[in-house]
């Protein structure tokens, strides 16, 4: 009853709001659009609104599940258009807080004892609070190794994985209605994308996957100008608990506050692209969910700034392959080389093999060219992500998981980026960086950089070549010693198979002429040719 219900107010909200207007008009549908024309006390009351505001206000009010769906959704603009996809993105992640007694207790059950063993001055009201889990701040007591540390203890809304998982179980039951709708309907793949969102809100789930991703990041840029990453305290870390070190910076979206500071924009701007570029050509690890809530300023140095990240429970990894492809998809597009581009997309095996490259380089032209009516520094490497992957779907590319990440990731860095200092060229900044990122990889210092990570292998094994070299050769002789021996096997069992088919054959054509001339030949000769094919079948069956 309880689901029932909840189903029941789903469909009241979509009603309301007058999402049911996206319904295609066809025969299947005509039985729901008369239904709903009954439906009096369920009109729609936003009727003057746009249907992508209506969208972003229907899934605000079903609840923070709902909000993460919209905001995983506002990435997919292979699959949404501009005008709802905008509107999507503009989903804030802000709920209204659980008690902070209830939070004490919990993270005392994690912990195994009272608050008090390890922190002081635990404040009850919440810091932030999201749709998953809010966050509390105190300091290591004096008993503490880490003495007088301001933390930030992180702590999962009691009961939320019940409820996320009651309403996933109702997002599939209405994503499994959508592809009967129209064709369009299934091109969406609804099922494919309520799945990709379970997965990745379930493991939000689990703060150990957060701790263990900012760690890695810490360790990638520590000492690094550009980027400080919250130091975790991995003894203190749980499932549903995690205490991370308390930063203090300016929000990167407070452009006044930034600017008060007297921070120098254009480098911060820059910084970002470089960071961006830098985790996922370098170190093939993006923190994959930086929007502004997310991203700080370091005050102290304002002439040198340095961005502070938080919350990496999204990250995003490309292998050798995809980042190979990627850096130069980019560049063969803006040396206007959509034939490379076209065969990158084949060689990558993001399309089949037997894709027409010459209609994919001419679709790919149409579309790409006329971006190029605007000058460099104002062309969107996130939207000529987009223009590619979608082209590209017309000829049968599948989605790439970890490139929907990373576009995501580029419309934030470049949202930003532009934020902070209009004038940046993106291009002008990530060209040399990509530039020199793939001569590293297929010139000189590949080849020295690949010796040079397997020289500890060579140098650990060295002693043993003499003796591998002599169990290489002894089992060189054995091989070819088998090998003789299988032949000869082969040819007596050619000539057995050749023995045995003559003596059929020899064996039936006596048989059968001695039939057909039974009654003109004597009795005894007859018996005996007879006798002498069946000698001649018992042959060729013994001898093979």
């Amino acid at each position: 009853m309880k689901s029932a219900w909840r189903f029941y107010r789903i469909l009241q909200v979509i009603l309301q709001y007058g999402l049911d207007e996206a319904l295609p008009k066809n025969g299947f549908t005509r039985p729901i659009r008369c239904g709903r024309k009954l439906l009096f006390w369920l009109r729609n009351q936003h009727q003057d609104k746009i249907f992508g505001l209506r969208l972003r206000l229907a899934l605000q009010e079903l609840g923070p599940v709902w909000i993460k769906l919209g905001q995983m959704l506002s990435t997919r603009r292979d699959l949404f258009p501009d005008s709802i996809a905008d509107e999507l993105a503009l989903l804030q992640d802000q709920v209204e807080p659980f008690a902070g007694e209830l939070a004490r207790r919990q993270i005392e059950t994690a912990l195994g004892a009272k608050l008090e063993t390890w922190f002081s001055d635990f404040d009850e009201t919440a810091l932030a609070s999201a749709s998953i889990a809010q966050v509390h701040t105190a300091r290591f007591n004096a008993d503490s190794p880490f003495a007088g540390r301001e933390v930030v203890l992180k702590v999962i809304r009691p009961n939320i994985e019940k409820a996320i998982k009651a309403d996933i179980g109702l997002m599939y039951r209405l994503a499994g209605w959508i592809p009967r709708l129209s064709s369009e309907g299934r091109r969406l793949r609804p099922v494919e994308v309520v799945r990709e969102y379970e997965k990745t809100i379930l493991d939000e789930l689990d703060l150990r996957r957060e701790m263990a991703n900012a760690i890695q990041l810490r360790r990638n840029f520590e000492n690094s100008p550009m980027l400080y990453i919250p130091e975790m305290y991995g003894d203190f870390c749980y499932r549903n608990v995690i205490v991370m070190e308390r930063i203090y910076g300016i929000q990167v979206s407070d452009i006044q506050a930034l600017e008060a500071n007297g921070t120098n924009m254009k480098l911060l701007a820059e910084r970002g692209v470089q960071v961006f570029f830098t985790q996922v050509f370098r170190d093939s690890f993006f923190h994959a969910d930086m929007h502004p809530g997310n991203i700080f300023v370091n005050p102290d140095h304002p002439e040198d700034p340095q961005y502070i990240g938080i919350d990496c429970g999204i990250v995003g990894s490309l292998n050798r392959e995809d980042k190979r492809y990627l850096a130069e998809n980019f560049l063969a597009f803006f040396n206007r080389d959509y034939q490379r581009v076209a065969q990158l997309h084949v060689d990558s095996g993001w399309v089949p093999e037997d894709t027409d490259v010459q209609a994919f380089e001419q679709a790919i032209r149409t579309v790409c060219d006329p971006i190029f009516a605007k000058p460099l520094s104002e062309i969107s490497f996130g939207h000529v992500l987009i223009n590619l992957f979608n082209t590209a779907r017309r000829f049968n590319m599948e989605v790439q998981p970890q490139l929907v990440l990373l576009q995501k990731t580029l419309l934030y860095i470049e949202g930003l980026g532009r934020q902070i200092y209009p004038q940046l060229d993106l291009w002008q900044t990530a060209k040399p960086f990509l530039q020199d990122w793939l001569s590293e990889q297929v010139g000189f210092k590949s080849v020295y950089r690949g010796i040079k990570e397997r020289l500890p292998y060579f140098r650990e094994h060295f002693a043993e070549m003499p003796e591998t070299l002599y169990h290489a050769l002894q089992q060189q002789k054995e091989i070819s010693r088998q090998l003789s021996e299988l032949n000869r096997t082969l040819y007596k069992n050619q000539q057995h198979r050749r023995r045995y088919w003559y003596s059929g054959v020899i064996g039936s054509v006596i048989f059968v002429t001695t039939l057909l001339q039974f009654e003109r030949l004597p009795l005894f000769f007859s018996s005996c040719l007879l006798l002498s094919a069946v000698i001649i079948w018992l042959y060729g069956l013994m001898k093979n």
